[in-house]
């Protein structure tokens, strides 16, 4: 097996340099990205079984699909191990008197309740509310034991420690507890989204990085805040995107993942291209003791130490009700999706898509979210992330690089 993944790895710094890439330096880095994500996701799809003749009929496939087609197949990898996770953590939740359909049933939603405005939650002034009435019942079982539950049943789970990293910097860490395979879905970057029609309501606009460094971006400029998430909390409940620190470092700026926005988004930031109108937060039903929702406590590896973990996109269609609980994100901006276009460093609205509860794919409504994959394959240790820092003049003395020639292509 060791052999087989070797081939893997190979292929992956093989096809990171093929010149069958792009040459724009921002869509190379993408593209590569992808690839790299389609042989660990197909690896691991492949199972326990594999051998040499499917290892190379993945890399052989690798160098002749298009992006387009990786991108798909990627999206579906990841969507079935989600499912399986999401399916683990129903089995230790739903009640046995409850069938799997009406502990996710969407909860009648009140008629008399306020709407807020957005900007108004942004800018701290107001809080948002919520329009449901009750939520599912599920067992009472804390995040602890549904955390334990989960890795009996797929076999690892993730813990907050006290970083191995030598530095006073490095605050709480993110563990894998058990043992995952490469290719394996690790955790969720929880928080709301934001798509580049709403960048003006990131709290803290313009300079949104000044006091909030759990921010990460996708390639396609939807921004994903995790500071009103925090550690989440004990209970499956209505989520509005409020704050709930329980801890002081959390409301402290820490280290910022994928650096963050770009210095090019921050100059677009200061001259928005849309109109400042009120927008309402709604709720939704979250399962908020999720185990796994703790990427944004992943830290950058140290010196001489490569990542075991990547970001991966991942657009969870929300017809997928029985999953929604589990992916632990909201949509700034409720149900209108506002198309956007970029051109160059700059975004431009294109209209509304008015897709329910997230962006649209196609004809499909889409929660535009991130997870982490395994790069390698990971047994009881900490889990390290190539933060990608964009601004080298700004880089904190803790930071890196761990290929300064991907990071520079990522913020081209």
């Amino acid at each position: 097996m060791a052999a087989v993944f070797q081939k893997i790895q190979q292929a992956v710094k093989a096809l990171s340099k093929n010149r069958m890439f792009v040459r724009d330096p921002r869509q190379l880095q993408f593209e590569s990205d992808v690839n790299r994500l389609f042989l660990f996701t197909c690896y691991n799809r492949l199972g326990e079984n594999a051998d040499e003749k499917d290892a190379e009929e993945i890399i052989e496939i690798a160098s002749k699909a298009s992006v387009a087609d990786q991108q798909k197949e990627v999206q579906e990898n990841v969507h079935s191990q989600v499912k399986t996770i999401c399916r683990s953590m129903d089995d230790s939740l739903i009640p046995e008197n409850i069938n799997t359909h009406s502990a996710h049933a969407l909860p009648s939603k009140s008629q008399d309740a306020p709407r807020g405005s957005g900007l108004g939650l942004a800018i701290g002034r107001i809080t948002a509310h919520t329009h449901h009435s009750a939520v599912p019942e599920t067992r009472p079982l804390t995040r602890s034991e549904l955390s334990q539950s989960l890795k009996d049943k797929i076999g690892y789970t993730l813990a907050l420690r006290p970083s191995e990293i030598p530095h006073k910097e490095a605050g709480q860490g993110l563990f894998l507890v058990g043992e995952a395979r490469v290719g394996s879905v690790i955790a969720f970057y929880p928080g709301i989204i934001y798509s580049p029609a709403y960048y003006q309501y990131i709290p803290g606009y313009p300079r949104v990085d000044a006091t909030n460094s759990y921010l990460i971006t996708r390639y396609d400029g939807v921004i994903i805040n995790a500071k009103p998430w925090a550690f989440g909390s004990e209970a499956r409940e209505v989520w509005n995107g409020t704050a709930s620190y329980t801890d002081p470092e959390v409301s402290v700026p820490r280290i910022g993942v994928d650096g963050g926005p770009s210095d090019k988004i921050w100059r677009f930031l200061s001259k928005p291209s849309v109109t400042t109108q009120p927008f309402t937060l709604s709720g939704e039903v979250l399962e908020r003791r999720n185990p796994l929702a703790f990427v944004h406590f992943a830290n950058h590896p140290p010196k001489g130490v490569s990542p075991n973990v990547m970001v991966c996109p991942y657009d969870f269609p929300v017809s997928e009700a029985e999953m929604r609980a589990y992916v632990p994100n909201i949509m700034f901006g409720g149900e209108d999706s506002v198309k956007m276009k970029r051109f160059g460093s700059f975004w431009f609205r294109l209209g509304s898509s008015g897709g329910r509860g997230g962006a649209e794919r196609g004809d499909m409504a889409i929660v535009k979210s991130l997870v982490l994959v395994a790069t390698r394959d990971l047994k009881e240790e900490e889990l390290y992330l190539n933060y990608r820092l964009s601004n080298s003049k700004r880089w904190p003395g803790w930071y890196c690089p761990v290929d300064e020639e991907e990071d520079r292509r990522r913020w081209s």
